[in-house]
This record gives structure tokens, C-alpha cells and sequence, in this order.
């Protein structure tokens, strides 16, 4: 005799009004967090940018995810922009900019190359929430990003 079970993820929004209350959540906590950037840290990567003759970008994760995003609009910008890691990206030179984050500042890939870009006379922009993390100490740039690092399930840094 054989048995079948059946599991069922539990459910996390039961309703329309969970998922759009939620939404507004994240985005009150975007907004809220975007608002404590410090404007002297913006400015100074405008000025990277600026003087940068080509900008590469590298990071994992969500935080890879998101500098995706921004190397398209700094592209739309009408700016060169590589990401680091795909199969056409040049090599990294003197007079680039590397573009990284790491919510820890700790990320071996992430500070691996930021590292390497140094090495080759890059200049570094770092976007972290860890102002003492080994990236930002690689960073010509920093950008605090002034939120929580990620968190398991037992509320401990995840690092």
C-alpha cells in the first residue's frame, strides 16, 4: 500500500489587502531609507562618475541585482558601462571606475575584485550599510546605505 502526502506552503499574504499593504511597506521603508543618504557621499560618486572613463560593475546577490539596474541607466545616461564577470566585459584599467556593493562589506566575490580593480589603478565606488568593512576601507567612494544588513530567521546579521 502506498501513501501520498500532500504539503502545502503556508500561505504568506491571505488577501489582496495583505500584498498591497505590504507593498506600501517596502516602499515607505525605500523612501525612508533613500531620504538618510548623505548627499556629500552622492556628490562625490556624481564626481567619480564624471571623471571615469569607463565604469564596471560587480556585486552578488540583490545587491548584484540592483547595480545591474543602475549600470542600465548610467548606459542610458550615455556612459560605457561593463559588468564585471560577463563573457564581453574588457579588462579593467586605469581611469575606470568599479562600481560595487555589499550590504556586509564583506563579500568574498565583491571585495575580490575590488581589489583586483585597485590593483590595475581602477578607482572604487563602494554602496554598503558597513562603513568599517573591508570594501569600504578599498573604496575611493563610499556610499553608507543606512538600513539593517539582512537578517536570518533567528534575527542574527547575516554576514
Amino acid at each position: 500500500m502506498s501513501v501520498t502526502t500532500t504539503t502545502t506552503a503556508p500561505a504568506v499574504y491571505s488577501t489582496d489587502v495583505d500584498i498591497v499593504r505590504n507593498l506600501s511597506l517596502v516602499g515607505d521603508e525605500i523612501t525612508g531609507t533613500v531620504a538618510k543618504i548623505d548627499e556629500q557621499q552622492l556628490a562625490g560618486l556624481a564626481a567619480q562618475l564624471g571623471q571615469s572613463g569607463r565604469v564596471f560593475a560587480a556585486g552578488a546577490g540583490r545587491s548584484g541585482l540592483v547595480l545591474r539596474m543602475a549600470a542600465m541607466r548610467l548606459m542610458h545616461l550615455g556612459l560605457t558601462v561593463h559588468i564585471a564577470g560577463d563573457t564581453t566585459t574588457p579588462a579593467i584599467s586605469s581611469g575606470d571606475l568599479l562600481l560595487v556593493a555589499s550590504g556586509s562589506g564583506t563579500t568574498s566575490g565583491v571585495v575580490k575584485s575590488a581589489e583586483t580593480a585597485s590593483k590595475a589603478g581602477a578607482r572604487i565606488a563602494a554602496f554598503t550599510t558597513n562603513p568599517d568593512s573591508p570594501l569600504a576601507r578599498l573604496a575611493d567612494t563610499v556610499v553608507i546605505i543606512p538600513a539593517a544588513q539582512k537578517t536570518d530567521h533567528g534575527s542574527s546579521v547575516s554576514r
